[in-house]
């Protein structure tokens, strides 16, 4: 079953438009979020994908509203991991739920507040961002708008479930192993996760060995992307990188496309790569041809080492987020609420701890792999993830923990490598499966700080293959 709002007022304006209409006079703010306002109230019954929201606070944001231009006015969610003011914060994790509310925005937030976006509350996600769903414990699953008895994908998945079903034009995701990367692929949206240093980084995670996360967007069009990236430049200019402006240029030449859909032996689990998946890829090729790129087959830059070496990374981080919750929260937390998986996760950290510095000494080697890949070849071309959205529970975290990490990698082999590398990368919906009814992503990687260069070749493909929409 699809479930969308695009029969309701403004629903079919992007970001750009809703604020560009704002800023001539033709709307009101408090008309665009009275309406995003009504629109999430009709799908999210259906959907779950808001955790909280605060229609008086919205509605008082855009009265007292005086921007105007770039995506001032655009109604918007945060995910459920970020502080923003007035609203708490549970990382979609029931051992952090009843918490205090934010009593500022913070980071990633407090830039959406700096833009003018008007936040309606917070957007669902897996405990921590762990899994890649928003299917966290003991409440209901949040459901893919194209069909609603599929995985929308994460862990940016409410986010991207609000877009996609016309709620919002833009909303927060964060991508430390494709959380915005995989939610746009499952939802038929467009993902970008810049590279890293771009945006305004996470304070706790540049203190790790390996800094993977990195805030960014789900969208509907390429230009609300774009328009987001250069905005937040405004706010946070990233040293010795390609302005975002210049996304807007035109391509100046053709590119050269590495095109891998293979992966390297002695990864930790098989991968499978569906009919749909392998489909959208060769489409993604003919695309580029008919562009005048030019495109050759690769093998993966890296080794089979390194899906372990990312999920034993990944185990740490789990060890890290359970053992320090109380410090980092507040003395609410309740770490007996933790879900299975998370603790399961954080145990064999325990049993890792003797290779963390060999695992994190490897990832970091990934940046010189890439760099050295990327002196070949512009653009990377993959799959996102190994096949379609799976039906909701395949992901859910009440799966036994090692049976749930096997299937989460080898559903995703391919999004961890522009973490452990920091290069940006991005989603396009450029695939349809008819049986299913469920969009499907390819992914375009790119050299660290090449971001322009990415919205650029999106812009092109964009043109050219116009993807659909849920109630087209």
């Amino acid at each position: 079953m699809k479930v969308h709002a695009f029969d309701l007022d403004l629903a079919e304006l992007d970001g750009v438009a809703t604020a560009a209409a704002v800023a001539s006079g033709a709307l009101r703010p408090t008309e665009v979020v009275a309406a995003a306002l009504a629109r999430a109230e009709l799908v999210e019954p259906a959907l779950n994908a808001v955790v909280v929201s605060d229609p008086d606070r919205a509605l008082g944001a855009a009265q007292r509203l005086e921007m105007r231009g770039g995506l001032a006015a655009v109604p918007t969610y945060v995910k459920d991991m970020a502080d923003s003011q007035g609203y708490p914060t549970a990382w979609g994790s029931p051992g952090l739920a009843g918490g205090p509310v934010a009593t500022r925005s913070v980071g990633i937030a407090r830039q959406f507040d700096d833009m003018g976006m008007v936040t309606l509350g917070k957007s669902s996600m897996s405990e921590f961002g762990f899994v890649p769903c928003a299917e966290p414990p003991g409440v209901d699953p949040t459901c893919n708008p194209w069909n609603t008895a599929r995985t929308t994908g994460g862990s940016s998945g409410g986010s991207a479930a609000l877009v996609a079903a016309g709620v919002v034009p833009v909303a927060h995701g964060a991508d430390g192993g494709g959380s915005i990367r995989i939610p746009a692929a499952c939802c038929g949206l467009v993902g970008l996760k810049p590279t890293r240093g771009r945006v305004l980084p996470h304070r706790e995670e540049q203190l790790l060995p390996v800094p993977v996360t990195v805030d960014g967007v789900v969208t509907r069009t390429v230009r609300d992307t774009a328009t987001w990236m250069v905005r937040a430049e405004r706010l946070f200019r990233a040293k010795r990188m390609p302005a975002m402006q210049d996304a807007f240029d035109p391509l100046g030449r053709r590119l050269r496309v590495g095109a891998m859909i293979d992966l390297p032996e002695g990864l930790p689990v098989d991968v499978t790569i569906d009919e749909p998946t392998r489909a959208t890829f060769d489409h993604a090729v003919a695309l580029l041809g008919q562009l005048g790129h030019g495109v050759e087959p690769v093998v993966a830059p890296v080794d089979g080492s390194f899906g372990d070496d990312f999920v034993t990374y990944f185990e740490m981080l789990a060890f890290l987020a359970t053992r320090t919750a109380k410090l980092t929260h507040g003395r609410h937390v309740r770490p007996y609420r933790f879900s299975g998986f998370t603790k399961g996760m954080a145990s064999a950290a325990v049993g890792d701890r003797n290779d963390m510095v060999g695992v994190s000494r490897r990832l970091r080697r990934t940046s010189a792999r890439m760099a050295d890949f990327h002196r070949r070849y512009d653009v990377l071309l993959s799959p996102v993830t190994s096949t379609i959205a799976p039906p909701l529970g395949h992901l859910a975290n009440d799966v036994e923990h090692r049976e749930l990490l096997a299937r989460v990698f080898s559903w995703m082999p391919y999004t961890p490598l522009a973490n452990a590398a920091g290069t940006p990368s991005i989603s396009l919906p450029l695939g349809h499966d008819e049986d299913t009814g469920l969009p499907i992503g390819a992914m375009f990687s790119a050299a660290h700080g090449q971001d322009p260069l990415l919205l650029q070749l999106a812009f092109e493909l964009e043109s050219i293959a116009p993807w659909k929409r849920i109630g087209e």
